[in-house]
């Protein structure tokens, strides 16, 4: 009886290890399809090429008017020339604009040793009624004209700026000049009007190239919502009528690099699969760092946003991009299209001027993996 318990124990004692050693089993198996010794697959990320000209543009010492920086500039792209209108800054510490040409992109052909643009003598004294605010974009203290963008809308050449005197008020600023002039370098730009409301500070709102549903298009709002003001003609602004926008820019804690959308840079440019904007945004945990992104919007609406890159396209990383006025920024207004390579102008630690490229093909093809839902308002996701 002794001998058959011991057995039956012992029969049991191996049944148990069995079904141990098959727990084990299935439980190492489990384990092994999140086995984390086994590299992730990465999503590649595309960024532009920096010229290995850069910086482009500098402070020059001999021009009063540019000494100290020369930065954030726009482009336009016609007969075969870039024209770079940028931001300038001197010994009086007034943002002006300067001038430089390029036939291939890269290399600078041209450069004024004048400003073409000034802040307009009549609106040089500022309010001292208002307030003064605690507004600093890239020194400038003594206020001015900055960060352009161009755009070609049929034969005229339009620049919204952000018009600062220097106090109380940061304003965008709408003028104008025939393309013709523009090419001859006859600088009488129109009078230029104030379009965002007053007591408010406003950047970064772009006109786009071509008028849509045949009217003039301002975006000047991408976050809670994309927002764009129509106009069957731009005399409509006059300086008695403002456009309302919502410059709050709150975080979105879901995004990782781009949480703090702070503004679009250059003016939209059309493509196949939609308006291509580059963006500049920064992560709300690090918010030292300016990045530069890319989306496409529909062409027909614009309020809706197809496809947006995954990570940033460019980063401050170079010396120049990091060791000047501030540290950490790559700063875009202005972009082009040549020969099917997309040239990016941008400024560097608010100090220089460099360009960066890339086929824009291969960056468009790279957005359409990346795309938001489709033909939905945006309201929360950008």
């Amino acid at each position: 009886m002794k001998t058959n318990m011991a057995a039956l124990k012992k029969k049991k004692i191996k049944k148990v290890d069995s079904l141990s050693k098959k727990v084990v089993k299935k439980r190492a198996q489990k384990i092994k399809v999140f086995d984390f010794k086994k590299p992730r697959k990465k999503i590649p990320v595309l960024e532009l090429k920096r010229a290995k000209q850069n910086p482009i543009i500098e402070p020059a010492n001999r021009s009063p008017w540019e000494s100290k920086a020369t930065f954030n500039p726009t482009a336009l792209y016609h007969n075969g020339k870039v024209h770079i209108v940028y931001r300038a800054i001197g010994d009086n510490d007034s943002s002006v604009l300067g001038y430089a040409g390029s036939y291939d992109g890269y290399n600078i052909a041209e450069r004024l040793d004048y400003p073409i643009y000034k802040r307009p003598s009549h609106s040089v004294k500022p309010d001292m009624s208002l307030a003064s605010i605690d507004y600093i974009s890239g020194g400038g203290w003594n206020g001015g004209c900055e960060d352009p963008r161009l755009s070609l809308v049929g034969d005229t050449v339009y620049m919204l700026y952000t018009a600062f005197d220097g106090w109380g008020s940061v304003r965008i600023a709408l003028t104008s000049i025939p393309l013709a002039d523009f090419e001859k370098k006859n600088w009488i730009w129109r009078s230029p009007v104030l379009i965002s409301p007053p007591h408010e500070i406003h950047k970064n709102w772009v006109l786009f190239p071509e008028k849509i549903n045949g009217k003039f298009s301002i975006l000047h709002s991408f976050y809670p919502s994309v927002r764009i003001d129509y106009f069957e003609s731009l005399a409509e602004l006059d300086g008695t009528k403002f456009i309302q926008s919502d410059n709050t820019r709150p975080i979105d804690s879901t995004r990782t690099w781009d949480s703090w959308f702070r503004g679009v840079g250059p003016a939209p440019i059309k493509t196949d699969i939609g308006w291509l904007i580059l963006y500049h945004a920064m992560d709300h945990r690090n918010p030292d760092r300016y990045r530069l992104g890319a989306l496409i919007l529909d062409l027909k609406d614009p309020t809706h946003i197809l496809y947006r890159s995954h990570a940033p396209i460019l980063e401050p990383e170079e010396y120049y991009e990091n060791n000047g006025y501030k540290w950490g920024v790559v700063y875009s207004c202005g972009a082009v299209v040549k020969d099917g390579t997309l040239f990016v102008y941008y400024g560097g630690a608010d100090k220089v001027i460099g360009v960066a490229s890339i086929e824009l093909n291969e960056l468009l093809s790279d957005l359409k993996k990346h795309n938001v839902t489709k033909l939905k308002k945006q309201t929360a996701q950008i």
